[in-house]
């Protein structure tokens, strides 16, 4: 067997992603093995391979009779599986291999083993089918050996790879009842060894465009309820609220503009608040688990009162961007608007949002501005008039005495004999107007003579 000292550091290195190690859908993912050896190695095969993987699961219990039952629930959903061979395993002479054919499968699920060799005897073993992967995990020896080995000298050994990653990936995430991953993972098969592994997470974030029609449309709600406490009518208490658009990025302020009319005898209190929703779906079932992300808290609104919020800023902290395309994951937001009313239940109002990946352009208010009917972000205007308009240049730094003399002076006659005739003062810039339109006596729109006259005294 193989001394573990030949081998001083086996490891996997990715080459910067152009976003600092983060990668998207279509482009390329390359790194390298770095093998580096004390002494003359045997290596039979190198390979690599990269994963992408979503996984969901989560347990259910119920009671029956005295006992407890748990459901389990699972599922997952591929995205990135490829592999690439470093070193190939060369054809020759044949080693020690474990040989279990289909027509060896028995009823009940067994199957018998062999192992053959040239030097010893043929050792049986009966396993079921469950336990045949975990049996040759335990012994890497009853794997197929097909070829000869290829030798390594002592030193380090570099092995470059590149992986084409697919135009649709799910973000990278981990939540309490599941997990979006992607990894690298290289495999050192030696002769008569264990096989030696290496493995390298990396972070793939799927873009997402906020300058897009449907998120750069503003959001707006009204919800009302009355006040009940027991058989006690208190009161109705309404709200309504409004943002801009629904696409922001973390970082951003979201400035709400939100009236709560308070009609109630009981004193409120506003809230919002930014809820993230986690939502794992398998075997047709799901689970949900919601959390605040960011909220803010109004001014207490006594009764008969009303309160407005012009623009209160609320701004998201760094968080995931929304994962809408994964089938078994979803990761989604929402700005709710809530009244604590006391001795009832709350009064919710829930605006939808997406955090994306891509910022708002300059000038992508102006664009968002023109889709609501409701109001007119001016905010763009700012960029280009000042508040304080610049003062004029004195007229001295722009012309020069010689230059104002030369000008306010008449012209001679002979400037004047190109048809212009008058006085000098007379003749002015001509200005490019349209003419007013003709005058005419005959009325365009005469009145129908079935029309009868209105009496001007009525």
């Amino acid at each position: 067997m193989q001394h573990l000292g030949k081998i001083r550091s086996f490891a996997l290195e990715l080459a910067g992603g152009p976003a600092q190690g983060v990668y998207r859908g279509g482009e390329l993912l390359s790194g390298q093995v770095v093998l580096e050896l004390s002494k003359v190695l045997k290596v039979r095969a190198l390979e690599v391979c990269a994963r992408g993987l979503a996984t969901a699961h989560w347990l259910e219990s119920r009671s029956v009779g005295m006992n407890t039952v748990y459901s389990d629930y699972t599922a997952y959903e591929t995205y990135l599986r490829s592999r690439y061979q470093l070193i190939r395993e060369l054809g020759g002479e044949r080693g020690p291999q474990c040989t279990a054919p289909s027509s060896s499968w028995e009823g009940d699920g067994a199957c018998t083993l062999t192992l053959v060799s040239s030097s010893l005897p043929p050792v049986h073993w009966h396993l079921w089918r469950c336990d045949l992967p975990k049996a040759i995990s335990m012994f890497p020896f009853l794997q197929t050996d097909n070829g000869e080995v290829t030798v390594l000298q002592a030193g380090k050994h570099e092995f470059p790879f590149t992986f084409q990653l697919p135009e649709t990936l799910a973000t990278s995430f981990e939540g309490r009842h599941g997990n979006v991953r992607y990894w690298v993972k290289a495999k050192l098969h030696r002769p008569w060894s264990v096989v030696k592994k290496a493995k390298k997470e990396f972070t793939v974030i799927e873009p997402i465009d906020i300058n897009t029609p449907a998120l750069l449309a503003p959001q707006a709600g009204v919800k009302e309820k009355l006040a009940r406490a027991w058989y006690c009518n208190h009161g109705q208490v309404s709200v309504s609220a409004k943002i801009d658009r629904k696409g922001y990025t973390p970082g951003e302020v979201i400035p709400i503009f939100a009236e709560i009319d308070n009609c109630s005898t009981r004193t409120v209190v506003p809230k919002a608040a930014i809820i993230q929703t986690q939502t794992f779906i398998a075997r047709g079932a799901k689970k949900q688990k919601k959390s605040v992300v960011a909220s803010i808290a109004g001014d207490s609104i006594a009764a008969g009162k009303r309160e407005v919020w012009h623009g209160r800023a609320l701004k998201i902290p760094p968080v995931g961007p929304s994962i809408l395309q994964c089938r078994i994951i979803r990761v989604e937001y929402a700005l709710k608007v809530c009244v604590d009313i006391p001795g009832t239940s709350k009064l919710l109002l829930e605006l939808p949002l997406v955090i994306g990946t891509i910022p708002l352009h300059p000038f992508g208010s102006r664009t968002s501005s023109i889709s609501s009917q409701y109001s007119v972000n001016v905010d763009w205007l700012r960029m280009v008039i000042p508040e304080e308009p610049e003062a004029p240049p004195e007229y001295s730094s722009v012309v020069s005495s010689e230059e104002s003399v030369q000008n306010l002076s008449p012209p001679c006659q002979g400037e004047l004999s190109n048809g212009l005739e008058g006085p000098f003062f007379a003749y002015i810039q001509e200005f490019r107007y349209r003419p007013p339109p003709l005058y005419s006596e005959v009325d365009p729109n005469p009145t129908s003579d079935s029309i009868r006259p209105r009496c001007m005294t009525c």
